[in-house]
């Protein structure tokens, strides 16, 4: 939260811990406590999978410097500079969220009790003295600089100027000027004060800053590093073929490349079905039976003086004139009423500019063999396809799909079918409906329900949150007892005209 030009990231964690600070100075409440250790959770999990994620990027490439040479090499010492320093910083922040919850004891299932980690003592005692810092405190402040220090050594090149940027405005140690307009120091403004899990949270997303800086530079350094491969022995022959599959006694086109294709290179011989055109083979040949066909050869040429064969192989399908479509659900094997249902039409060995489809509520999508089902009445529905292939001729075929409505949807609250917990928690939540175990991700939105407390009149609410009067009645409710939210109304998102099947009632049991 230092001064300088900040990643929109940065920002936004920023953000994150002035609002928090904010709700600090208004008391800080138990839920706050454990909204700080749920971000921790948050933070140390990416942290993990961002660790494994550079560990596996770095050997990819440390494996391309020793296969390519040239800049990879130069790239790869670079990323195992920055994953040195990334390390070594990261190592001695966990040391410090180590000392932070020193005192603290997990309970029983190995957790922290986030409510309970509202002391500051820990830091406050060992990073401050007076009005300044104890020497564990410029401890810190002297591993920072040195993070930033080895990492300004080792992105000596103009290319890494951007993430060097974000790293010194994430690790600015910059007095702070705070609300009162009064600058602090900069692990005063950031720790001094503040809850245990407050600054194991801040801590954590210091480490997260460090792996994501970590990312930039391995993902620049295998993204902009060029090889210079000369030799052609580094070289793959590829076989391209105009089409994947012909139909029988058609004329089989394509040609056989190398990688890294060069227009100047010249060969000794070619041996396939083809001949040299230009430094590639231009292939032609007759399709022969159905099935899969093979396509080899070599390239044949000579490199300092020694004769050198690159050999090369492929295959094609020939596959026999089609007299049926295809027609498939992409999402399952029917269709349903008040949802788009994406479809694949097309015929086998036909452009899709040469199929036309037709059905009640089918209308062609934007890319080739695209459609949208909407289905109206009805039961069943029937798509008629029509082609021409390539030498002219008509072909057709059809096929029914069944039409079914969308599943009664499962009634929520707080996510849950069955849910417990404290009154309080039960006034603020929300009741959602969800569809179970269908293949569609839709919308829906609760309108209204009926709440019954047991021994209170039954409560018809408005909207998907409690009322006034549905919370005075869940005031009234003794623990044990269990609240019925049922009558759910809800609508789809989208098609407010769709009647949706009624909804299923949800539970929630006082403690």
């Amino acid at each position: 939260m230092a001064g300088g030009k900040l990643t929109p990231r940065q920002k936004m964690i920023n953000l994150m811990y002035l609002v928090f600070i904010a709700m600090l100075a208004m008391n800080m409440s138990k839920e706050v406590l454990s909204a700080f250790g749920l971000m921790n959770e948050k933070f140390e999990s990416s942290n993990i999978s961002l660790s494994k994620s550079n560990q596996q990027s770095l050997a990819a490439l440390d494996l391309k410097a020793s296969e390519s040479k040239g800049e990879f090499v130069k790239a790869a010492e670079t990323a195992h500079k920055v994953n040195d320093a990334s390390n070594k910083f990261y190592d001695f922040i966990e040391s410090l969220k180590t000392e932070n919850i020193t005192g603290t004891k997990p309970e029983e299932d190995g957790k922290y009790s986030y409510e309970s980690m509202d002391k500051a003592d820990n830091l406050d005692n060992s990073w401050f003295k007076g009005d300044g810092y104890s020497k564990r405190g410029q401890e810190v402040m002297n591993a920072i600089e040195s993070y930033k220090n080895e990492m300004k050594s080792a992105l000596n090149d103009p290319k890494y100027s951007t993430i060097l940027n974000q790293v010194n405005d994430a690790f600015n140690t910059s007095d702070v000027v705070n609300k009162d307009k009064v600058k602090v120091k900069f692990l005063d403004y950031h720790f001094k004060g503040f809850p245990q899990i407050a600054s194991q949270a801040k801590l954590s997303a210091w480490q997260n800053d460090i792996r994501k800086f970590e990312t930039d530079v391995i993902n620049s350094a295998l993204g902009k590093a060029a090889v210079d491969e000369s030799s052609f022995s580094k070289f793959e022959a590829i076989v391209v073929l105009d089409k994947n599959a012909y139909f029988q006694g058609e004329q089989v086109t394509g040609k056989v490349v190398l990688g890294k294709y060069d227009p100047n290179a010249k060969f000794d011989d070619f041996k396939g079905p083809g001949k040299l055109v230009n430094g590639q083979a231009v292939l032609s040949l007759t399709a022969g039976g159905v099935g899969e066909q093979t396509i080899a050869g070599s390239f044949n040429f000579t490199e300092n003086g020694k004769p050198i064969n690159l050999p090369f192989k492929g295959s094609y399908v020939v596959v026999p004139r089609p007299n049926s479509a295809t027609i498939s659900a992409d999402k399952m094997n029917v269709v349903y009423r008040g949802v788009t249902n994406p479809m694949t039409i097309s015929f086998a060995g036909v452009s899709d500019k040469d199929v036309t489809a037709s059905a009640p509520g089918l209308t062609k999508g934007s890319k080739p063999g695209q459609y949208n089902m909407n289905p109206g009445t009805g039961r069943e529905v029937v798509i008629n396809v029509n082609a021409k292939l390539p030498d002219g001729r008509p072909v057709s075929d059809k096929k029914m799909f069944r039409i079914k409505d969308i599943p009664a949807p499962s009634g929520r609250i707080r996510g849950e079918a069955a849910a417990k917990g404290q009154k309080n928690n039960l006034e603020i939540s929300t009741v959602t409906a969800v569809l179970e175990d269908f293949d569609f991700d839709l919308g829906i939105d609760v309108v209204g329900f009926n709440i019954k407390v047991p021994g209170q009149p039954t409560v018809v609410v408005t909207g998907n949150r409690m009322s006034p009067a549905a919370v005075n009645a869940i005031q009234k409710a003794p623990r044990g007892e269990t609240v019925i939210i049922s009558e759910i109304k809800t609508k789809l998102r989208g098609n407010s005209s769709y009647m949706l099947p009624k909804t299923s009632p949800c539970t929630f049991e006082i403690q």
